[in-house]
C-alpha cells in the first residue's frame, strides 16, 4: 500500500507542474518570443530500490524530468538572417523615400522653377521694355534659388534623421548586448530543465533576435545556453566571455554614416545586412543626391551669371551676377537687382542677350540636369520598394516556418489540459483506493 500511496502522490505532482505548463502556454499565447513549453515525465524509481541496476526497479509512479521548449534551431537562425535582410531593405527605402519626397519636382520643385525661369526670360525677349516682366524675371530668379535652397535644406535634414537614427540604432544594440550578457550570468546559475531556464532562454532568443535585426550577426552556445556573438563576416566579437563590445556610430562632413567597434578590441563594422547596413546605405545615397544638387546649382549660378554678364543693362552696363553662390546649393541666393539693372540687350540688339539665355536650355540644359538626377532617384526608390516587398516576403516566410513550431496553439493546449487532468484524478483516486483499502484491512483486526 505505501507504494501505491507514493505512486499516486507522485503522480498528483507530476501532473500539477503539467497543468501548471499548460497554464503558462495559454496565458502567454500572444507574448511576443514565447516558445510553447512541455513538460518531460519520466518513470520514478520505487523507493528502496537500486537505481544503479534496472533490473531491481519496480514501478514507483511519474516524476517530472524538465521543461522543453519547442524550437527549431535551423529555422530560429533562418528568420533571423531574413529579418535582418528585410529590416535592411526597409529602412534603406524608408530615407530613400524621404529623400525623393525632398527632391518632389511638384509645383515648388526646382525643375518647375527652372522652366518657369527660361519661360518668362523668352517673354521678356519678345518685349524687353517691359518692366512688369523684368520684375517677374527677376522673382523667377529668386523662385529658383529658393528652390535649391528648399530642396537642399530638405535633403540636410533626411542626413540628420539618417544620423539620428543611427545613433538610436547603435545606443539600443549596446543595451540589447548588455542585457544579453546578464541573461548568460542567469543562464550558468539557472537549474536544468527549470520554468527560469526556459524563460530566461526566451529572453536570449528575443535579443538575439534584436540584435541580429540590426546587424548580422554568429552564434554558438554554451552548454548552459549562454550566448558568444560575433560580427558574421569579419568574425569580431560582440559578446564573448563576459566581455561585452561598445559599438559606436560616426558621421561624417557630408552625412555619411559608418560604424565601429571602440572597445576591447577597436575595428571598422561595414555591415552586410540589417537596419545599420540600411542607414549606411541610405547615407551614402543622399550624400550622392546632395552632392549631384549642389554642383547643379553652382553650374545654374556660374552659367547664368556668366550669360548675364555678357548683356547690357537699361543704361548700357555690363550686366551683373544674378546669383551668389558659396559652396552649397543651401547658399545659393539671388543678387539684389532692380529692374533696370536685367542686361536683357546686347551690342546689336536690345533683346539679344535675353535670346542667347534659351542657349542654356536643351538636351545638356539645366532643366535636363534636373530631370536626370530626379529620373535616378526615381529608379533608385523603385528599386528600393522591389527589394523591401522581396525581403519582407521572405521575412513573413521563414518567422511563419519557425512560429509553426514554437507558437502557441490553444486547441493543442486545451486537449493536453483535458489529459493531465485526467491523469491528475487519475492520481487523487489512486490515493483514495489506497486508503480505502488499508482501512478494510484494518477494520478486519
Amino acid at each position: 500500500m505505501p507504494d501505491l500511496m507514493n505512486i499516486g502522490a507522485s503522480g498528483l505532482r507530476a501532473y500539477s507542474s503539467a497543468l501548471a505548463t499548460v497554464g503558462d502556454n495559454i496565458a502567454n499565447a500572444q507574448t511576443a518570443g514565447y516558445a510553447r513549453r512541455t513538460v518531460r515525465l519520466r518513470e520514478a524509481p520505487a523507493a528502496g530500490d537500486i537505481v544503479l541496476s534496472r533490473n531491481s526497479i519496480r514501478p514507483g509512479g511519474v516524476e517530472v524530468a524538465g521543461l522543453s521548449r519547442s524550437v527549431d534551431s535551423w529555422l530560429v537562425d533562418d528568420a533571423r538572417i531574413s529579418s535582418g535582410d528585410a529590416n535592411h531593405a526597409a529602412t534603406r527605402m524608408s530615407w530613400i523615400g524621404a529623400a525623393e519626397r525632398s527632391i518632389a519636382d511638384d509645383g515648388n520643385g526646382i525643375g518647375t522653377r527652372l522652366t518657369a525661369m527660361f519661360n518668362i526670360a523668352d517673354e521678356l525677349a519678345s518685349d524687353p521694355a517691359s518692366q512688369p516682366l523684368r520684375q517677374q524675371f527677376l522673382l523667377s530668379i529668386e523662385e529658383t534659388a529658393t528652390g535649391f535652397r528648399q530642396t537642399a535644406g530638405a535633403l540636410s535634414h533626411a542626413a540628420s534623421g539618417v544620423a539620428d537614427a543611427a545613433t538610436g540604432e547603435v545606443t539600443q544594440l549596446n543595451t540589447d548586448l548588455g542585457a544579453l550578457e546578464r541573461v548568460n550570468e542567469g543562464l550558468r546559475r539557472a537549474r536544468a530543465g527549470s520554468s527560469n531556464e526556459a524563460t530566461l532562454l526566451d529572453e536570449r532568443d528575443r535579443l538575439l533576435d534584436a540584435v541580429s535585426s540590426r546587424l548580422p550577426v554568429i552564434t554558438s552556445f554554451d552548454a548552459r545556453g549562454a550566448v558568444t556573438v560575433r560580427v558574421a563576416g569579419s568574425g569580431d566579437a560582440l559578446l564573448s566571455g563576459g566581455s561585452i563590445a561598445n559599438i559606436n556610430a560616426a558621421v561624417g562632413a557630408d552625412g555619411r554614416v559608418g560604424f565601429s567597434l571602440t572597445s576591447p578590441n577597436p575595428a571598422i563594422i561595414a555591415p552586410s545586412s540589417g537596419s545599420l547596413a540600411g542607414l549606411t546605405e541610405a547615407s551614402n545615397h543622399i550624400a550622392d543626391l546632395r552632392s549631384g544638387v549642389d554642383a547643379l546649382a553652382g553650374r545654374v549660378a556660374g552659367e547664368l551669371n556668366a550669360a548675364h554678364q555678357a548683356g547690357l543693362d537699361s543704361s548700357g552696363n555690363p550686366g551683373a551676377a544674378l546669383f551668389a553662390f558659396g559652396s552649397s546649393a543651401a547658399t545659393l541666393t539671388a543678387a539684389a537687382l532692380t529692374p533696370n539693372d536685367i542686361a536683357a540687350a546686347d551690342a546689336s540688339s536690345a533683346n539679344g542677350n535675353m535670346l542667347s539665355l534659351a542657349n542654356l536650355r536643351g538636351p545638356s540644359g539645366f532643366e535636363q540636369a534636373w530631370a536626370g538626377i530626379a529620373s535616378a532617384q526615381a529608379q533608385s526608390a523603385a528599386s528600393a520598394r522591389a527589394q523591401e516587398a522581396a525581403t519582407t516576403t521572405r521575412y513573413d516566410g521563414a518567422a511563419a516556418a519557425r512560429d509553426a513550431i514554437s507558437e502557441v496553439d490553444i486547441d493543442r493546449e486545451a486537449a493536453d489540459l483535458l489529459r493531465f487532468q485526467q491523469a491528475y484524478e487519475a492520481a487523487a483516486r489512486t490515493i483514495q483506493v489506497a486508503r480505502e483499502t488499508m482501512q478494510s484491512i484494518l477494520n478486519i483486526f
